[in-house]
């Protein structure tokens, strides 16, 4: 019987399994773990060759159906291609590099104590790794520190004093040896400042000053910066600070009193991110005197020659000490200054990004004051590493033949080059002739084989060119061998002889023991080919092909069958659909019973992809005796399935085509380009080219329009109307004037509507009189002695013109003349008229124009609208105020009397007696309300009041001034000493009475809060005595709270009382606020050492 406890130990186990693995995957990986899944996602790579390779053939192969050629020998070229495929899969070849090594920089505080060079190539046989290091070969068998993982190499604990240099990756097999690129690698560190106290550097104030960073030994470049008295207070650069990149130096041209301090050089390497600070250099200033104007002197510049990478960005320093602070000025020497050159740091620092040839020159640095000026020239050479223009490949020859390989790379300066063989220098000798980037072997021999390499170089960088050498030496080798080909009776056929040869060897044919003499019929080509014209049944038989050279010979045998002719029916010829419909294509072979036929479908000469157009094109294949059949249905026929449809029928004898129309009718096609011949305000003449009818002639084109204010494309009207199909030209009419359109053409015909034209360019109907009025004419409100006249604008769709404006004409009911007012803005809504003369509510005739450049439109319908009634006039009147509690007074009024300016609302402003009427706060009501509680004020103080109605127009004058008293505070103390006694559901509770103090409300009284914990309701109890009975309605927690009553509000809160109550217990008990938390937090200890006996302390 099994342990009950294996389901639980697997669990564990498979649980362990899941927790490492997921631990495992957040850890980075080891630089091994990397080399072996590098290996593994590599090796598809491995057996493919990306080095491109002379005499090399390949095709295109469409997936789903067999390549087919044109002439009977498609079978001999299909084995052969296969042949070529296994052959290509299984040829050996020299070292392809697939990854050079790189230039590395190491920091030596690297927790990783190894650096890690990368090489990879491939080849057949695999090939091996050695490494050099300035010359000399790594030995890794007698030095721990290497090691070699393919063709990685790894250096554990390296050091800049042993280390340091250029590395080289050679990689051989038995086809030769090639060298990589020389990667620099180069170690980062940054040392400790001198610990050596610096001295005090003493100055007259307007005086030049330089503070010397004297940076620790670093590897490579620090980036400086300077620290002002303590970290991290940095030194802001200016026209008069500057710190050099180049020397780490602060410079100082003019020092005034705030500079004087302590000044630390901070340095940082940009690789390591490593920081360290330089002991402190005081700054001071003699009191000797203070120092007097001085001309510049440049103390930072760039050197007298700078050479630089072409691409890189370049920075050139500049920066001058002087009194005044000198102005720092660039320019090029008999040159056009760079567009893309930036100045920075207050003009100190000439930036150049991506520098070109055409940057290179002479630049010139200008530091000049009132008191003088100086200058620095420098000249700027752009340099470029060598690049290739032309590189050797791959290259098989025969013996005996002449090998010229050319390499050429451009740079500046001028590359030079060199040649390497198998990894060593190759000089002309003998046979090799070597000129630059020219290399010529003549008659090249087996010992000529192997790996070269074309060098082009100069002093900045070298770059490689690889290629192999196969000297070619075999005997004639047919594959495959023999050969069947099938012809057509009548045709001409062609058996090829093509065997693997070297040297080229001698051929002859023969059929049977006897060999052919060429004729008109039988003759053999210049590519030894047998070609056979107007073969017949006689010429079936075998033909044998013998090549033959120095070192063998070999015999490859064709089988000739000759078969008649395939004939192909595809009906039928020429159809016409509709668009929807479905139709059938029939495409019937007759052909030779012992072959097999394939069929393919094409359109418009392309191949039919029936996965693709599946929904569309279906392919049925019926097969009889002598006769093959495949028809082509194609459903819901569209427009695009309108052309050529073509029927290949193929066997390994011949190929036959057959074609049939398809013509597809539907909706018309879109009309040609739309033009606008003329334009006016209303109109517009159209003329546009017909477009495709799709066999269906069109009966009638549609105009559409689009503008600024339509929703997308509207039709128009026309003339004539209707547009007939024949025509191509015509009006659209009743456009708006002023308008920007554009229009297009849609034509239709039985079938139905099609495409619509591309949009014609936009135009511009002419100006027109307005004809449009304004709508919605209304007014109202305003101040007092005003007219208010308001409007909605006119649509710019409306306008007809540039100019828009507005009439406002208004009159007073029961008189004669109308006041005309402008309005220019044609987005004007409202106009106000002010007259003090016309009483408030005057009725006035009001009507609205428009105008524009062209002249005047119409008005609107006359309407009648009242002048502005005013703000309010009157006060509110008999204003009262008293007080509700310490912090609340009641103000209250009544409205004014009726008439215009009536009030929307009330307005109270109040403030103490003792403040300025500025400090006062005002409180608006919500609506027409005549009473307000003032809130949140101080007790026992006396306030002033005052009232204002207030409408939309303004507001109306304040009442007089009424004043009220806010009543004293409630008593701070809470009652205190609460004791209470519990008998079943009763409580008998009472307390210490409260004091009130002088500045306080007398206390009229108690109230008694009793909730019940859990519930939202509270029970409220009002007492004149300082106790109270309480019944409490059931058993429970219940909360009880005590506080005073006055005149001024309630007082503060007594301590929370907390009673548990059930049915016959009867409890005495007391709660001060001060001692009882004592005696609680007993009884809540002992609580919790009975509820929990065991609990482990």
């Amino acid at each position: 019987m099994g342990s009950p406890w294996k389901p639980f130990l697997i669990l564990s186990v498979i649980s362990g399994l899941s927790e490492f693995a997921r631990a495992v995957a957040a850890r980075p990986m080891s630089y091994a773990a990397v080399l072996r899944m590098r290996q593994d996602s590599s090796s598809s790579v491995l057996n493919s060759r990306s080095r491109p390779r002379q005499q090399h053939s390949g095709g295109l192969v469409t997936p789903g159906w067999p390549a087919f050629s044109s002439h009977p020998l498609s079978a001999l070229s299909l084995l052969s291609s296969q042949e070529d495929l296994r052959s290509e899969e299984s040829e050996e070849f020299g070292p392809v590099f697939i990854q050079e090594p790189d230039d590395v920089i190491f920091p030596l505080d690297s927790d990783e104590k190894k650096v890690m060079m990368h090489c990879e190539a491939r080849g057949n046989p695999p090939p091996t790794y050695s490494w050099y290091i300035n010359g000399s070969e790594v030995d890794s068998k007698t030095d721990y520190r290497y090691s070699l993982i393919d063709g990685d190499l790894i250096i554990t604990n390296a050091s800049e004093d042993t280390d340091y240099g250029k590395y080289q990756c050679q990689v051989e097999n038995s086809y030769g040896i090639i060298l990589s690129r020389e990667a620099l690698l180069q170690f980062a560190y940054l040392g400790a400042f001198s610990t050596r106290t610096r001295g005090d550097v003493s100055v007259r104030e307007g005086q030049g000053v330089v503070l010397m960073c004297s940076p620790p030994p670093h590897s490579p470049e620090i980036i400086y910066s300077w620290v002002f008295n303590k970290f991290p207070s940095f030194v802001a650069e200016d026209s008069r600070r500057f710190i050099s990149q180049v020397t780490g130096n602060l410079y100082i041209s003019k020092v005034q009193p705030s500079d004087v301090g302590s000044y630390i050089c901070l340095v940082k390497n940009a690789v390591t991110n490593a920081r360290v600070l330089s002991p402190p250099t005081p700054l001071t200033l003699k009191t000797d005197g203070v120092m007097g104007e001085y001309e510049p002197k440049i103390e930072v510049h760039f050197p007298t020659s700078v050479l630089v990478a072409k691409g890189v960005t370049v920075r050139l320093e500049c920066f001058a000490l002087g009194n005044p602070v000198p102005t720092i000025t660039w320019r090029k020497i008999n040159g056009i200054f760079p567009k893309k050159a930036r100045l920075r740091k207050s003009q100190a620092v000439l930036e150049i990004p991506n520098i070109q040839l055409e940057d290179s020159g002479t630049y010139e640095c200008k530091a000049e004051n009132t008191r003088g000026g100086t200058a620095f020239k420098g000249h700027l050479l752009v340099y470029t590493l060598p690049q290739w223009v032309r590189m050797i490949n791959d290259t098989q020859m025969d013996s005996g033949e002449k090998l010229q390989w050319e390499c050429k790379a451009i740079g500046r300066p001028r590359p030079s080059y060199r040649w390497i063989r198998n990894g060593l220098p190759l000089t002309s000798q003998g046979r090799v002739e070597i000129v630059n980037g020219e290399l010529t072997i003549n008659k090249v021999q087996q010992t000529d084989s192997g790996m070269y390499q074309c060098v082009a170089e100069n002093k900045y960088g070298a770059i490689y060119s690889n290629a192999e050498l196969k000297i070619l030496a075999s005997p004639p080798i047919f594959v495959p061998n023999p050969i069947r080909v099938i012809a057509t009776l009548g045709k001409d056929v062609s058996l090829e002889c093509k065997p693997r040869a070297s040297p080229k060897p001698r051929i002859t044919w023969r059929r049977g023991d006897r060999r052919i003499q060429p004729s008109k019929r039988i003759m053999v080509m210049r590519n030894n080919t047998l070609k056979i014209v107007n073969s017949s049944r006689a010429d079936e038989g075998n033909y044998v092909c013998r090549a033959e050279n120095q070192l063998g010979s070999a015999e490859m045998t064709a089988i000739l069958w000759v078969k008649e002719a395939m004939r192909v029916v595809l009906s039928p010829s020429r159809v016409e659909v509709t668009v929807g419909e479905s139709v059938v294509l029939s495409c019937k072979a007759t052909h030779d019973t012992s072959l097999d036929v394939a069929f393919q479908w094409f359109f418009n000469q392309k191949p039919i992809d029936f996965q693709q157009e599946g929904s569309h094109f279906e392919y049925i294949q019926t097969v009889r005796a002598k006769t093959s059949t495949v028809d082509l249905m194609i459903r819901s026929i569209l427009l695009k399935h309108a052309g050529k449809y073509g029927c290949r029928a193929q066997t390994s004898a011949d190929t036959v085509f057959a074609e049939a129309e398809l013509l597809v009718r539907g909706p018309p096609g879109p009309p040609g380009v739309v033009i606008v011949e003329e334009i006016t305000d209303t109109t517009a003449t159209l003329s546009w080219t017909r477009g495709l009818d799709n066999h269906s002639p069109i009966s009638t084109y549609n105009l559409q329009a689009r503008s600024p204010f339509s929703l997308g494309w509207q039709t128009v009207k026309t003339d004539p109307d209707p547009v007939t199909g024949d025509m191509e030209s015509a009006m659209a009419v009743e456009l708006s004037p002023w308008v920007e359109y554009e229009f297009r053409v849609v034509a239709s015909n039985a079938i139905g509507t099609g495409d619509p034209s591309a949009p014609s360019r936009k135009v511009r109907t002419k100006e027109a009189v307005p004809a449009v009025a304004p709508s919605n004419v209304s007014g109202g409100n305003g101040r007092r002695h005003e007219l208010v006249i308001s409007w909605e604008p006119v649509s710019e769709e409306f306008q007809n013109g540039e100019g828009f404006g507005y009439i406002v004409a208004f009159r007073a009911n029961g008189t004669r003349g109308w006041k005309e007012k402008m309005v220019t803005s044609a987005d004007a809504t409202m106009y106000k008229y002010r007259d003090e003369t016309f009483p408030p509510l005057t009725p006035f005739e009001v009507k609205v124009g428009v105008y524009n450049n062209k002249g005047d439109g119409p008005f609107s319908k006359v309407v009648i609208i009242h002048s502005a009634e005013g703000e309010p006039r009157e006060a509110p009147s008999d204003v009262k105020a008293y007080s509700i509690s310490s912090s609340e007074i009641r103000v209250t009024w009544k409205p004014p009397n009726p008439g215009p300016g009536k009030p929307r609302g009330y307005e109270v402003s109040y403030r103490k007696e003792a403040e300025q009427e500025e400090s006062g706060e005002k409180r608006r009501t919500v609506k027409n309300e005549t009473s307000m509680v003032l809130t949140g004020l101080e007790g026992n103080s006396v306030y002033l009041m005052t009232v204002k109605g207030f409408n939309s127009i303004g507001q109306g004058p304040a009442s007089a001034a009424v004043t009220a008293k806010t009543r004293k505070s409630p008593p701070a103390q809470p009652p205190s000493n609460l004791m209470w006694i519990q008998e079943g559901n009763n409580i008998s509770l009472s307390w210490d009475p409260v004091k009130a103090r002088d500045n306080e409300s007398d206390v009229i009284g108690y109230m008694v809060l009793l909730k019940q914990e859990g519930r939202g309701h509270i029970q409220v109890t009002r007492t004149i005595n300082p106790s109270t009975m309480l019944s409490l309605p059931e058993g429970g927690t219940y909360i009880i709270e005590v506080h005073a009553l006055s005149e001024g509000g309630e007082g503060a809160f007594s301590t929370q009382v907390r009673v548990v109550t059930s049915s016959g217990v009867r409890a005495k008990s007391s709660q001060c606020s001060v001692h009882c938390p004592t005696q609680s937090l007993t009884w809540t200890a002992l609580i919790l050492v009975v509820l929990v006996p065991s609990a482990s302390w």
